[in-house]
């Protein structure tokens, strides 16, 4: 990779475009993917996980994530972790898969709120997921409706 290139990655994280609150019911959060500075053998994020959070005012991100650790049938596909995640985060639902992170350690690659998923870099999520040898959860659209509640 390019020294233009991974600058670049590292200062797109937070930015202008970065939810910079935690949303209420609804509203929107950002959707990540861990970039190459997230030790992935930590286990502080599982690979294939879906990660959703906020930027906070002194330049860091407050994550949620959801790996589907105990194997629930109905969060086999990215998007559904994604959800989960969303769901624990706007409910403040105590769990310990939440981290406050370096904003250089995410890739912001869309966006979350109560009607669904817009992904506006799809290309990282396929990086992240063939990654973690899930490319079978991969998400078939950039736009993912939840449908009415």
């Amino acid at each position: 990779m390019s020294s233009v290139a991974s600058a670049s990655k590292e200062f797109s994280t937070y930015s202008k475009d970065t939810p910079t609150e935690r949303p209420g019911v609804d509203g929107r959060a950002g959707v990540f993917v861990p970039t190459d500075a997230v030790d992935l053998n930590s286990g502080v994020i599982r690979k294939g996980a879906g990660i959703v959070g906020y930027g906070n005012p002194d330049g860091t991100l407050t994550v949620y994530f959801e790996a589907n650790r105990f194997e629930e049938s109905s969060l086999h596909k990215w998007e559904n972790k994604v959800r989960k995640a969303y769901d624990r985060l706007v409910m403040v639902a105590p769990t310990v898969s939440k981290a406050k992170m370096n904003a250089s350690t995410m890739e912001l690659v869309g966006y979350i709120d109560g009607s669904g998923i817009q992904l506006k870099q799809p290309d990282s999520v396929t990086t992240w997921l063939t990654i973690s040898d899930a490319l079978d959860t991969a998400p078939e659209s950039n736009v993912i409706t939840f449908g009415r509640r």
